[in-house]
C-alpha cells in the first residue's frame, strides 16, 4: 500500500513540473527550386525527351521496383516507369 501511495505522489508532483518545449523552424524552399523537374507521374520517355541522357541510372531495387535516375541538377526517382519524385542535387564543394 506504501508503494502505491509513493507511487501516485511521484505522478501529482510530475504534473507540477513546467513542460518546455523547443519550436524548430526550417527554412521553406524557393518556389522555383524545382522548375523545370519532372513532375509525379511523367514518363520515363518524357523525362529523357525534357532533361536528356541521365549521367548515371541506377538500376530498380525493391518491389514496387524503384530505380532513379542523375542529372547535373535533379535526381529523378521513379515507380516502375513512372516519376515518383524529383529532388534538387546538392552542389559538391
Amino acid at each position: 500500500m506504501k508503494t502505491l501511495s509513493t507511487v501516485l505522489l511521484l505522478f501529482a508532483l510530475g504534473g507540477l513540473l513546467p513542460v518546455t518545449a523547443e519550436v524548430l523552424t526550417m527554412p521553406l524552399a524557393a518556389a522555383d527550386a524545382l522548375q523545370g523537374a519532372p513532375t509525379r507521374g511523367t514518363s520515363m520517355e518524357a523525362v529523357r525527351s525534357q532533361l536528356g541522357e541521365p549521367t548515371e541510372i541506377v538500376p530498380a531495387v525493391g518491389e514496387p521496383p524503384i530505380s532513379r535516375w542523375h542529372y547535373p541538377q535533379y535526381t529523378v526517382y521513379f515507380e516502375g516507369q513512372r516519376v515518383l519524385h524529383a529532388a534538387k542535387r546538392r552542389q559538391e564543394k
